[in-house]
Formats: C-alpha cells, sequence, structure tokens
C-alpha cells in the first residue's frame, strides 16, 4: 500500500479540540464507511511520526475528511489539529480495514455505538445511509463526556430527521453548556430501547475506548445479539 501525498483544502472546527481536516488526495483509490487511514508526518531532522484515524467521509466523497481531536501530550494530534493549515501536505495511505465496515447493500438494521471520537467512523456510515438513501434502519447511540465535546452535533440533528435514522446523544459529565437531552453511560436499557431483539439479526457496531468497548460489546452479547454480528473497533489514548 503506498503513501499518497493529500493536500489540506481545509479546516473546519468542530469542537474546542477537534478539528475536521477536508484533503485532496490524488489517486485515491475510494473507501468503505468504517475503514481508516494511516497519517505520517516527518520533522526537519527526519524524524516520523505515524497514527491511525478513521474516515470521517463517505463514500464516494469528492475529497478525504478526517476527524481529529487534539491529545494535549499527543505526538501528532496537535499538529494536525491546531497548526496544520490550508495548502499543508501530509502523507497518507488506506483505505485500511474490511471488517469494521457497513454497506449499503445489506437491509438489516443497524445499531451503532460510539463513545468520544469514537463516532467518527460511524457517522461515516450514517452519511453514506444518508447519501444513498437506504431503507435500512439506523441507530447511532453516542456517548460523549459534556456537550462542549459532541462532535457533529449540529449534521447529526439533521440526519435524524429521517425515518430510518435515529441519534441518540448521552452525556456522561456535567459540564458548562445547558443541555435538556440524555444524562448517563451507555447500558443495557439505552441499547434495548435503541435497538433491536436478537432474533431480529442486527449488525452492531461498537467503537471508542477500550472501556466503552468492552463494557458496551458485553452488554449486547449478555442482551441475546450474535456475537458475529458485534463489530468493535478499539483505541487508546497513543492514537494522538
Amino acid at each position: 500500500m503506498k503513501w499518497l501525498i493529500a493536500t489540506v483544502t481545509e479546516t473546519i472546527p468542530e469542537t474546542a479540540t477537534a478539528v475536521t481536516i477536508r484533503l485532496d488526495v490524488p489517486n485515491w483509490p475510494g473507501h468503505r464507511a468504517g475503514q481508516h487511514v494511516d497519517v505520517r508526518l516527518t520533522a526537519e531532522d527526519g524524524y516520523q511520526a505515524q497514527r491511525s484515524y478513521s474516515i470521517a467521509s463517505p463514500p464516494g466523497n469528492a475529497q478525504l475528511e478526517l476527524t481529529v481531536v487534539r491529545l494535549d501530550d499527543g505526538e501528532v494530534s496537535p499538529y494536525l489539529a491546531s497548526d496544520l493549515d490550508v495548502g499543508d501536505q501530509i502523507e497518507l495511505r488506506g483505505p485500511i480495514g474490511g471488517y469494521f465496515v457497513w454497506d449499503d447493500s445489506d437491509t438489516r438494521p443497524v445499531l451503532l455505538a460510539g463513545g468520544g471520537s469514537g463516532v467518527v467512523p460511524l457517522v461515516a456510515m450514517l452519511r453514506h445511509h444518508a447519501a444513498v438513501g437506504s431503507n435500512a434502519a439506523m441507530h447511532l447511540v453516542y456517548s460523549a463526556r459534556t456537550a462542549g465535546d459532541v462532535l457533529y452535533r449540529d449534521e447529526l440533528a439533521k440526519m435524524a430527521d429521517d425515518p430510518h435514522r435515529a441519534v441518540t446523544v448521552t452525556l456522561t459529565r456535567q459540564g458548562d453548556a445547558p443541555w435538556d437531552g440524555r444524562r448517563g453511560r451507555v447500558d443495557a436499557d439505552l441499547l434495548a430501547e435503541a435497538g433491536w431483539p436478537a432474533t431480529v439479526g442486527p449488525h452492531c457496531y461498537v467503537c471508542g475506548p477500550d472501556a466503552f468497548v468492552e463494557a458496551v460489546a458485553n452488554v449486547l452479547v449478555d442482551m441475546g445479539q450474535d456475537e458475529q454480528n458485534v463489530k468493535t473497533e478499539r483505541f487508546g489514548p497513543t492514537g494522538g
């Protein structure tokens, strides 16, 4: 898999610590909803740092989009989220991953559960769902710390305005911004409310920090969901 040169065409602030980077990538082979790329940065002294980031844009988009949350002690994310500007270039390779993907040809219901920036590949699935006008039922359950940490807040509200899509956001911390929505962690009650019984055989995609993924996946299996239908993707604090 070759490294490609990507040029920044736009940077879009998402939260106080997160930004979406829109990229022009010549010779991009196309991707599936849920895949990721490796990003490589090279310093003037030759030192290189490499991290993986989920693709936020849906398949077929004219430009590639990555959403990066800045980690203050990270090697890569502070530069991508704070210093990268229009016209700058970065190296990336991909798409990577064929397991954690959703294809619009599948009509079974889909439950998406994301914690923190783990929502990014799930939003790519939602965007693809909207772009193709899929009639498959899809429900995103998104856990964020505070209202100020919610990525794509306005877009998610608009995408949920469809009989085949739904979005439930729940906050785990108080924060300063007003919030009249749901609070609390993603538990069995919320998953039962948002999802479908095991007899329906829904697809379940879970992405986020390791503890979040472990807890949600275990709850889904305990609720009777087939383990083969529960697909997970994890990331840790070193993903910066």
